[in-house]
C-alpha cells in the first residue's frame, strides 16, 4: 500500500503538490491522471525518496522509502526509460542492480525473458529504441519481485502489441494482490486497464474513486438515432432542437443527442410517426469524464480546441 498524508512540495513560489492525502490499495491497477504540470511526477519522485516533501509524508507498506532496506525488493519503478548508463549492456545493467541488492544472477535471466529483450540483452542499453528502453525500464521494476510497483508512462514509444502486453502485465500484477500505481496521459488505454483513478490538478486532489463511478459521474451520455428518411431525420432535428437539446447530424441517416434519455427520444419519436432502425445511449468515455473533471485545472492549455465531432444546432 501507499499511503500519501498532507502531502505538499513547494519550489519557491510555486506549490507543486498540495496537501494531498489518499491510499493507494493493493490488488487493483491505480490510474494517477492529471494535466501537465499538476503535480504527478513529483508527487511519485516524493513516493521514491527522491524529493523531500516540504510537508506531510509519503510511506509504503507504512515505511518511507528511505527507511526500507533493499528498496528494490518491496517497490519497483519506472520513472525514466532513459536513467541508465549507455554504455552497459541490459544485461549489466540489471546485473548491476541485482548484485546491489542481493538479487540472484538468475533472476535478471528470468525478467529480460519476461519483458521480451532475451535476444537483445547483449546490445549497449544507449542504442536502444525508446520502446526498448521502456522494456528495459519495466524489468528493472519487476527485477525484485517487489509488492509495490510505481509506472510513469509506461507505453510511451510502445508499439500496439507492446501497449497490450504492458497492460496485461499491470492487471496480472494487481490480480496477485501487489499495489500497482500507472501515470499516463493516454485516456482511452487507462480506461482498459485501470480500476481505481487518483486525479490531480495543480497539485491538489480532484478524484479518488472506482473508474466507472468516475465516468458515470463525469462523463457526458449521448444517444444516437438513424432514421432512414432524410425528411423525416430534419424533422425530428428539428423538434429535438426546439426543446433546446443539442443535436448532431452524423452521416445521411443518423443523428446524436445530448440532454434526453433514450426512451425520451424513442417516445418523441413515436409520437412523431417516426420510424427508427436505431436507438442506443452511447456510454461516456474516461477522455469525456477526465476533461469534465480537470477543464479548470488546466496549467497549459492551448489557445484553441477543435471539437471532436462536426456539429450544428438545427432548428
Amino acid at each position: 500500500m501507499i499511503t500519501l498524508e498532507n502531502l505538499s512540495k513547494r519550489f519557491g513560489e510555486h506549490l507543486a503538490v498540495d496537501n494531498l492525502t489518499v491510499e493507494i490499495q493493493p490488488g487493483k491497477v491505480t490510474g494517477f491522471l492529471g494535466p501537465n504540470g499538476a503535480g504527478k511526477s513529483t508527487t511519485m519522485r516524493m513516493i521514491l525518496g527522491l524529493d523531500r516533501p516540504t510537508a506531510g509524508r509519503a510511506l509504503i507498506g507504512g515505511r518511507s522509502y528511505a527507511d526500507i532496506p533493499f528498496p528494490i525488493r518491496h517497490v519497483g519503478a519506472l520513472l525514466d526509460s532513459k536513467a541508465l548508463h549507455p554504455g552497459r549492456s541490459a544485461r549489466n545493467h540489471l546485473r548491476a542492480m541485482a548484485r546491489s541488492n542481493q538479487i540472484s544472477a538468475d533472476r535478471v535471466e528470468e525478467v529480460l525473458q519476461e519483458v521480451g529483450l532475451q535476444d537483445v540483452a547483449g546490445r549497449r542499453a544507449g542504442k536502444y529504441s525508446l520502446g526498448m528502453s521502456q522494456r528495459l525500464g519495466i524489468a528493472g521494476a519487476l527485477l525484485g519481485d517487489p509488492e509495490v510497483l510505481i509506472f510513469d508512462e509506461p507505453v510511451n514509444g510502445l508499439d500496439p502489441d507492446g501497449v497490450r502486453w504492458v497492460r496485461r502485465l499491470a492487471r496480472s500484477l494487481s490480480a496477485e494482490g501487489r499495489t500497482v500505481l500507472v501515470s499516463s496521459h493516454l485516456m482511452s488505454e487507462m480506461q482498459l486497464t485501470a480500476d481505481h483513478l487518483v486525479v490531480i490538478g495543480r497539485g491538489r486532489l480532484l478524484m479518488d474513486a472506482p473508474i466507472h463511478e468516475v465516468v458515470s459521474r463525469m462523463a457526458t451520455q449521448r444517444v444516437q438515432l438513424k432514421i432512414p428518411e432524410p425528411d423525416s431525420l430534419m424533422e425530428l432535428a428539428r423538434r429535438l432542437a426546439s426543446e433546446s437539446l443539442q443535436v448532431w447530424r452524423r452521416g445521411s441517416d443518423h443523428l446524436l443527442v445530448e440532454g434526453a434519455s433514450a426512451v425520451e427520444l424513442g417516445d418523441i419519436a413515436y409520437e412523431m410517426d417516426i420510424r427508427l432502425h436505431e436507438l442506443r445511449t452511447l456510454e461516456g468515455s474516461l477522455e469525456d469524464a477526465y476533461m469534465a473533471l480537470t477543464g479548470d485545472s488546466v496549467e497549459f492549455g492551448s489557445g484553441t480546441q477543435s471539437p471532436a465531432v462536426q456539429s450544428r444546432r438545427r432548428s
